[in-house]
């Protein structure tokens, strides 16, 4: 497609992704990497809360958490999720949809252990999602699991990766009088080639 050049231009969307969440690196002045990440409940209510993106793979976005939260529930069971990253500074964004898989294997461990200490310390701790007495309380149990643990605490059974193998992509730009511009990227299954359409405003 022709008209499609500049920031657009390209054939693999991954790359894009990663080219755009570099130049975010510059000037977004906290978390550029921040995505909102969409999940619907068994009876099929919306979610969403912001979590931090931390790999574009060649055919997919990782982030982690803990495998008891609501987030981790409402993917496992509905097995699909959606995010959007956004940048003001940019003013630009990227729209994603795809199917959900665990990372549980040496690339979930290799992250946790390049977190810090307190981090690492805080997963084993937290009990995410679930009702807290107090701030207190959490802290008690921060230190119980530093006495507990060490300094070198294991990656927690309960706490790892997901990884969105998407189905459509859009990249969008702002654009003079709100015409902005919009290119999906959308393949049927996760080894399907792309097609890339532009859309209206």
């Amino acid at each position: 497609m022709a008209e499609r050049g500049g920031i657009f231009a390209g054939d693999d969307p991954f790359v894009i992704a990663r080219n755009w969440l570099a130049e975010a690196e510059k000037s977004e002045p906290n978390d550029p990497n921040a995505i909102a990440l969409a999940t619907v409940d068994a009876d099929g209510l919306p979610n969403t809360r912001m979590v931090l993106l931390k790999d574009i793979e060649d055919d997919a976005f990782v982030f982690y958490t803990n495998y008891g939260s609501a987030k981790a529930q409402e993917l496992d069971g509905a097995g699909k999720a959606a995010f959007v990253m956004h940048w003001k500074s940019l003013r630009r964004q990227i729209r994603v949809r795809g199917v959900i898989e665990r990372e549980e294997g040496p690339q979930a461990d290799a992250y946790y252990a390049s977190r810090s200490l307190k981090s690492r310390l805080g997963a084993w701790a937290s009990h995410q999602s679930q009702p807290l007495a107090s701030r207190a309380a959490l802290m008690a149990e921060v230190a119980k699991v530093t006495a507990t643990h060490g300094p070198n605490p294991p990656r927690p059974p309960f706490w790892g990766g997901y990884r969105i193998r998407p189905v459509e992509i859009e990249f969008w730009a702002d654009g003079a009088f709100r015409l902005h511009d919009r290119f999906r990227w959308r393949r049927n299954q996760k080894n399907d080639s792309w097609s890339v359409v532009r859309l209206n405003p």
